[in-house]
C-alpha cells in the first residue's frame, strides 16, 4: 500500500475514534460521511476484524478497534517521520521558512518544536513572528510568510489548510476555589457558580458540552472577569475566581500538576472539536522547506497532542 494512502486510512480510522462519528470525521478531511463509512468498512476487511459497532447515536470502537487504535497512532508517527527523514536524506535543504503563529501556543509548543526541527536541519532558518490572535482563519500575513497556525472553523476556501492537532476544551477551576464553592458534576451547574470568559468573539466550541451524543451550551451566570485572551483567563482560574473553559494545550502543564482540576472528566478527556489547530498556506504544493516543517509538525502534534497524552494517564 502507498504509505501516503496508508497514513491516510489510519488517520482517519484515528479521527473517527476521536470523535465518535463519520460526519465529525468528515469534516476534517474534503470527503463525506459515506465515504468516511466506506474507508472504514474497506480498513475493516483488510484487517479481518471489526473496529466500529454503529448506530444511529455514535460509532464506538470494538476492543480490538481499542488494540488496533495504539499500534495506529504509531505507524502514523514513524510514517511521518519517515517521509520527513527521507525528504532530508535525499537533499541538504537549505533557506529560511517564515511562520506566522500565535503568542501562547507559540511559546508554549511551537518553538521547543521548531528548536527541534532545526538542529535536525542544520541547513534552515526559521523566522518565526508570534502575534496575539488565534481565530483568525483569514490568513493575512499569507504572501509574507510560508505558513500561518491558526485554530477554529476555516471559512476562506482560497486557503489551503495541514492540519496539525485536534483541540480539546475542559472546564477547570483552582482547589481553593471549589473547596470555596463546592465542585459541579454537571454542566448544568455551572450556573450556580462564577466564571471567567470571553469577551467579544468567543471560540465555536467554548461552553458548549456533549452530553448523550448531542452539544449543549450551559456557562456560569455571573462572570466575574471577561478577557479577549485565553491566558488572560488562564490566570483568573489560577487567581481562584471562577470557572473557565480552556484548551488543553493551555490549560495541560497546570491541569498536571494539579494547580487546576478538571471537571466533567470522569470518563476521561472530552471528545475533540471538530475544528482544530492549521497550518494555513495559498501554495496547492508547499515548498521543499515547508513541506519539512509541516510534516515535522504533523509527527510532534499528532494524531494525539502530547499535552492530551499527559493528561491522558492522569485521568484513567
Amino acid at each position: 500500500m502507498n504509505p501516503n494512502t496508508l497514513t491516510d486510512q489510519l488517520s482517519l480510522f484515528l479521527d473517527v475514534l476521536e470523535t465518535g462519528s463519520f460526519s465529525a470525521a468528515a469534516r476534517r478531511h474534503p470527503i463525506t460521511p459515506s465515504a468516511v463509512a466506506r474507508r472504514i468498512d474497506s480498513l475493516e476487511n483488510s484487517v479481518g476484524s471489526r473496529l466500529f459497532q454503529r448506530s444511529t447515536h455514535a460509532v464506538v470502537p470494538t476492543p480490538a478497534g481499542m488494540a488496533f487504535a495504539e499500534r495506529a497512532r504509531r505507524i502514523v508517527s514513524e510514517l511521518q517521520l519517515a517521509r520527513a527523514e527521507a525528504v532530508s536524506l535525499s537533499h541538504a535543504p537549505e533557506g529560511l521558512i517564515r511562520v506566522d503563529a500565535p503568542a501562547a501556543f507559540g511559546r508554549r509548543h511551537l518553538a521547543p518544536v521548531i528548536a527541534d526541527f532545526l538542529n535536525v536541519y542544520p541547513g534552515l532558518d526559521v523566522h518565526l513572528h508570534l502575534i496575539d490572535s488565534f481565530v483568525d482563519m483569514q490568513g493575512a500575513h499569507l504572501g509574507k510568510v510560508d505558513l500561518v497556525l491558526r485554530a477554529g472553523h476555516i471559512v476562506d476556501t482560497r486557503l489551503i489548510a495541514t492540519p496539525l492537532a485536534s483541540i480539546v476544551r475542559i472546564a477547570c477551576a483552582s482547589p481553593a476555589y471549589l473547596k470555596s464553592r463546592g465542585t459541579p458534576t454537571h454542566p448544568r451547574e455551572l450556573s450556580d457558580h462564577d466564571g471567567l470568559d470571553w469577551d467579544g468573539l468567543a471560540p465555536m466550541f467554548a461552553w458548549r458540552f456533549e452530553l448523550d451524543g448531542r452539544r449543549a451550551t450551559y456557562r456560569p451566570q455571573r462572570i466575574r472577569m471577561s478577557a479577549n485572551n485565553a491566558e488572560a483567563l488562564l490566570c483568573g482560574a489560577l487567581a481562584g475566581l471562577g470557572i473557565a473553559h480552556l484548551p488543553t494545550w493551555l490549560a495541560s502543564e497546570y491541569l498536571v500538576r494539579g494547580e487546576l482540576l478538571p471537571l466533567f472528566c470522569q470518563e476521561g478527556l472530552p471528545n475533540p472539536e471538530t475544528t482544530g489547530i492549521y497550518a494555513l498556506r495559498l501554495e496547492q504544493q508547499p515548498n521543499a522547506r515547508s513541506r519539512l516543517l509541516l510534516e515535522y509538525l504533523k509527527s510532534r502534534f499528532s494524531p494525539v497532542p502530547p499535552w492530551d497524552l499527559a493528561l491522558q494517564s492522569g485521568l484513567i
